[in-house]
């Protein structure tokens, strides 16, 4: 985008009007508080919807078999944000692709609210996927495009933003979580189709007086003859797909352990491409390159970390609700409400990381080494967990508290390498790339939630202890090896630390 329509963007914008910053904050700040709590609020619930017997008002899968589907279901709405954010860089620009993603996330949500049978289930699945993909990347970008490129409100305003995903999320569980386990799953779905609903009223409501002409520029479109192309290939491509589900699922062909083994490649092969392009591309020069291949194994890590921590909404939460004891100090606790921890434990520390590594200035850990201690916290929250079945066996209930320090050290862990990685991926990526560099690092997730899918079959109250100790185990050896290579990492990164 050039820098005169960024001017006339910005200008657009009142520049005051919420705690100190630009109105359009106050915008997508509750557009994104809402559209999270939707999300978070179903996610809480989900697994249990899948797993719980028809006569508790689930859908009676198989519990290893729905752990695998929500894990594909993580990895798929990353992969997605891949085509959000084409789609609003060539066709209709990020405006329109946050009020697209709203609709579809909000008609899914509907649907799961609606007593059905697992058809419904996936056709929900698919609209939320999809309206994920275009609301979340393009909303944040939003945020951006509201501030001048100097102002120095950017970084606040971006935290202020972040603290409203974390309120969101952090709620959710609480509000649908409670109402989801005790009454009704359908009602739970209902409150967050309802929540998503909120979210597109206040930007619906406030979008034109607030944000002005943030978001309504298409940043590369495609020419009109490009376009016209493009409908006729994404017809040809829809028809073919249908063609051929319509030909393998009746005859047995696509299976879900085949459909789950083509997630599994995509989430290692989507990002091998990207680094392969990257790399060899003209446009990358020779120090661009080096920082590549210290990118490797920072992404590689990534994927470690990632595979542990998103496992709180598919086997913690399993845990939670089925060795957990759940009346604890006279309160009876909903296995939902354990999600909250995550944002919980992020808005309490965030801060203080933020300080510490402010305050340690030149002295703070470099990038690797702090993906390393990203990694150790999130190994060791693995291990925690498998303690109380070493103590007191794999049939005993466990203290809810192991369950609270387990969430507590992988938080620890996402603030050394998440907010990091973020920012390491803006200082090593390819000028040509950093766009795309930026999907990268998001796709680092959808490649781990690739892998859990794989994985989750061999967790069983039988295989707890090995489960968790050869997971944590595994964090714990690459975070040493990380740290060994720290070094090397560090002279291939050219002058970034």
């Amino acid at each position: 985008m050039s820098d005169d329509k960024k001017q006339q963007i910005v200008s657009s914008v009142p520049q005051t009007g919420f705690i100190g910053h630009p109105k359009g904050l106050f915008t997508l700040f509750f557009t994104e508080f809402w559209e999270r709590f939707s999300y978070y609020g179903m996610r809480a619930i989900l697994v249990y919807y899948m797993y719980y017997e028809t006569s508790r008002g689930g859908l009676g899968i198989d519990r290893n078999t729905a752990l695998a589907i929500m894990s594909i279901y993580g990895s798929l709405v990353y992969m997605s944000g891949i085509i959000g954010g084409w789609l609003s860089d060539r066709v209709f620009g990020n405006s329109k692709a946050v009020f697209y993603g709203g609709i579809l996330i909000m008609l899914g949500h509907i649907v799961l609210a609606i007593p059905g049978n697992v058809t419904l289930f996936f056709i929900s699945m698919f609209l939320i996927i999809i309206g994920t993909g275009l609301l979340k990347p393009n909303v944040s970008s939003m945020v951006g495009e509201i501030y001048r490129e100097n102002d120095h409100r950017r970084d606040a305003g971006f935290s202020i933003f972040y603290t409203g995903i974390n309120l969101g999320a952090f709620l959710a569980p609480l509000v649908v979580g409670t109402v989801g386990m005790k009454i009704s799953f359908h009602f739970g779905f209902a409150l967050a189709a309802i929540g998503m609903f909120l979210g597109l009223l206040v930007y619906i409501s406030t979008r034109k007086t607030n944000l002005g002409l943030a978001g309504t520029f298409v940043v590369n479109p495609l020419p009109p003859d490009e376009k016209k192309k493009l409908m006729t290939r994404f017809s040809i491509a829809f028809v073919i797909l249908l063609t051929i589900l319509a030909i393998t699922i009746p005859t047995g062909m696509l299976t879900f352990n085949v459909f789950k083994g083509i997630i599994g490649i995509l989430g290692i092969l989507i990002p091998t491409l990207y680094f392969i392009v990257m790399y060899r591309s003209p446009k990358t020069s020779a120090v661009e390159r080096s920082r590549i291949l210290a990118y490797i194994p920072l992404f590689i890590a990534s994927v470690m970390f990632w595979a542990i921590e998103e496992q709180g909404s598919t086997i913690l939460a399993s845990f939670a609700d089925r060795r957990t004891k759940l009346d604890f100090a006279g309160i009876h606790l909903s296995p939902a409400w354990f999600q909250s921890l995550n944002p919980l434990f992020i808005i309490v520390f965030a801060p203080i990381f933020a300080w510490l590594w402010v305050r340690l200035g030149n002295r703070q850990p470099s990038i690797p080494t702090k993906f390393s201690l990203g990694l150790l916290f999130a190994g060791l929250s693995f291990l925690v967990i498998l303690l109380p079945a070493f103590i007191g066996g794999s049939a005993s209930l466990v203290n809810p508290l192991w369950l609270v320090l387990s969430y507590f050290l992988v938080v620890i862990g996402e603030l050394c390498l998440s907010p990091v990685g973020l920012s390491a991926t803006t200082k090593l990526a390819p000028t040509a790339f950093l766009a795309q560099t930026m999907s990268l690092w998001f796709l680092s997730n959808a490649g781990a939630q690739a892998i859990n899918a794989q994985i989750v079959k061999f967790y069983r109250e039988d295989t707890e202890m090995l489960y968790f100790g050869v997971i944590g185990v595994l964090a714990l050896v690459l975070s040493g090896i990380l740290f060994l290579l720290t070094p090397k990492i560090l002279g291939y990164m050219k002058g970034v630390r």
